[in-house]
């Protein structure tokens, strides 16, 4: 029994720490107007009985408010208190509505900044899936809960205040609890247009969030080698920022829906007992005391039944959630700033790099500005992760490089790389167009320089072709590019990027063999001071490679250059 109670004090001591000091400020408000509307709402359902049994005053009528007995008073009074407590209803639905999109938020951008800046190893047993789940549905299933906890939380101070109002005025009267099961029946959801569009919109914009998520470890090498992080974490909070919103305004939708149905009962409520007492029926007017003054509380043990049903969801999502925030970061964004790199060559004398179980060894590995070298092997041999350490996104079993002669550890080499460009082969674009896609790489370029970036890349017909040329968008049906399309637009972001270091793994995959080797060319011809290399299992990129690094199946690497090759042909 301990261990349970254990794991429930922890669950809620994790949950306290997700509350930064402005929710904790509203969360008293909270129980401030929630304990506000019970008392008002059970005072209410008090004043109902002067109104059914005129001439009978109650001596809390009198402490509190001091007038003579008289029934259009009395019903003034009634309708006041019961306006007052539907407005601090309405008020306290607001404040969770706030309280409610606003910790979405915080928890949506919280776990999205860990994973951005987590270690590459620790997402190693992570799937595409269960990332994308714990950046879109997770957190709405969590914040489910939370508002599950916060009407909990008001239906708690509902019910203690009200009952104990009912055995004061007449303990007799609770005895009259199974008539107000009537009133179950007439519970409804209000709906309407509005909250139909709304309601649309969120499934919409939940859609691009995922979009947005979809494919995270491939697609977090490309941000980090484009330097994108920052602009990563703007655009994910732009999208949850429109999401809070809208969760927000469909809570408003209900809360004002709520409020006119609760004045109008208020009104209705003290005309029907003005009108009772002129048509002396008092009978009917008792029975109808009776219901409203414990009726009140039979749509918080409805509601209460499903909000414990929320938090029974939660609590396995919020695990989930934890698992990935407290990912320990190990990358740090480099800084924005360029700095010009000497064009010199890049001389890796010995690198191992684990996994694949057995390692890989390469040594005496130049990595020269303006040339392209071909890495090529069976799958799973090894040569993503050999991709990965070249990025300097995963730190090798053993590492020793230099440059100019002079000696380079893995943290200089990483930050000598840190300008670079990772395309992988199942990375697509998920900006919203052409250019967005484009600029997302190169924020200051022209679309003079778009343009002739797409050329190079052999996109120039296609978009001459489109009508909205640049601003094609990239997820309309009628407009999407396919799957050879898609790369070249990654590899025109290559282009406009401009980085020391090009990392293509297989990026040129979904192009044909004279579409690969003229796009590769023209990566060449544009990038004279980038080092390129290509994972391709293709041989034709091998006549236009400088230098060729297999692995064979035993694990062990070789590097041919071509002027070797030249040399050793002329030979025999």
């Amino acid at each position: 029994m301990t261990a349970p109670s254990s794991s429930a004090k922890n669950q809620w001591r994790l949950l306290a720490q997700t509350l930064d000091q402005v929710s904790l400020a509203k969360i008293v408000a909270y129980v401030l107007l929630s304990l506000g509307s019970a008392l008002t709402g059970s005072l209410a359902a008090v004043l109902l009985v002067p109104l059914v049994q005129p001439g009978h005053a109650l001596p809390i009528i009198s402490r509190l408010f001091h007038v003579e007995a008289n029934v259009y008073v009395d019903a003034a009074v009634f309708a006041v208190i019961t306006a007052a407590f539907a407005i601090l209803r309405w008020a306290t639905t607001r404040l969770a509505a706030s309280l409610s999109s606003s910790y979405s938020l915080t928890l949506r951008q919280r776990v999205h900044a860990k994973l951005i800046d987590a270690p590459l190893t620790s997402l190693a047993d992570a799937t595409s899936a269960e990332i994308a789940n714990v950046l879109t549905y997770n957190v709405e299933v969590i914040t489910q809960g939370f508002n599950a906890l916060l009407l909990l939380l008001a239906a708690g101070f509902t019910c203690l205040v009200s009952i104990c109002f009912a055995l004061w005025f007449s303990p007799t009267l609770v005895l009259a609890a199974p008539l107000l099961a009537v009133f179950g029946l007439i519970a409804a959801r209000i709906s309407s247009r509005e909250q139909s569009l709304v309601g649309r919109q969120y499934v919409a914009d939940l859609t691009r969030l995922f979009w947005h998520s979809e494919d995270f470890p491939r697609r977090l090498r490309h941000v980090r080698s484009f330097q994108r992080e920052a602009s990563e974490k703007a655009s994910y909070g732009a999208i949850s920022a429109q999401l809070a919103q809208g969760y927000r305004h469909q809570l408003n939708i209900i809360a004002s829906g709520r409020l006119i149905l609760e004045l109008l009962a208020a009104i209705g409520v003290a005309s029907l007992f003005i009108l009772a007492y002129r048509l002396h029926g008092v009978d009917q007017s008792s029975l109808i005391a009776v219901c409203l003054l414990l009726g009140r509380l039979l749509p918080y043990l409805v509601s209460t039944r499903q909000s414990f049903q929320q938090l029974h969801v939660a609590a396995p999502a919020f695990e989930l959630w934890q698992k990935y925030v407290h990912l320990v970061p190990e990358h740090t964004s480099a800084s924005v700033v360029e700095e010009k790199l000497e064009n010199d060559t890049l001389f890796i004398e010995r690198m191992r790099i684990t996994p694949p179980s057995m390692g890989i060894e390469i040594r005496h590995f130049p990595l020269v500005p303006g040339e392209l070298t071909l890495i090529c092997g069976d799958s799973g041999i090894g040569k993503s992760s050999l991709i990965d350490v070249l990025a300097g996104m995963m730190k090798p079993e053993a590492f020793v490089a230099s440059v100019n002669g002079r000696s380079l550890d893995f943290s200089e080499y990483r930050e000598r790389v840190s300008k670079g460009a990772y395309v992988s082969q199942n990375v697509r674009p998920w900006q919203n167009s052409i250019r967005d896609s484009l600029l997302w790489a190169a924020p200051n370029a022209t679309d003079e320089m778009l343009c002739s970036a797409l050329s190079d890349v052999g996109l120039g017909k296609r978009l001459s072709e489109s009508r909205h040329k640049l601003d094609t968008a990239l997820n309309n049906s009628s407009s999407r590019l396919s799957g050879g399309e898609l790369q070249r637009l990654l590899l025109a972001q290559v282009i406009l990027r401009k980085p020391y270091l090009a990392l293509l793994d297989e990026a040129t995959s979904a192009l044909d063999v004279k579409s690969e080797l003229d796009v590769l060319s023209a990566l060449k011809r544009r990038l004279p001071q980038t080092i390129i290399v290509v994972v391709s299992h293709r041989n034709g990129i091998a006549s236009m490679a400088d230098q060729c690094l297999t692995i064979d199946e035993n694990r062990e690497a070789s590097i041919v250059r071509k002027e070797d090759s030249k040399r050793s042909a002329l030979q025999n």
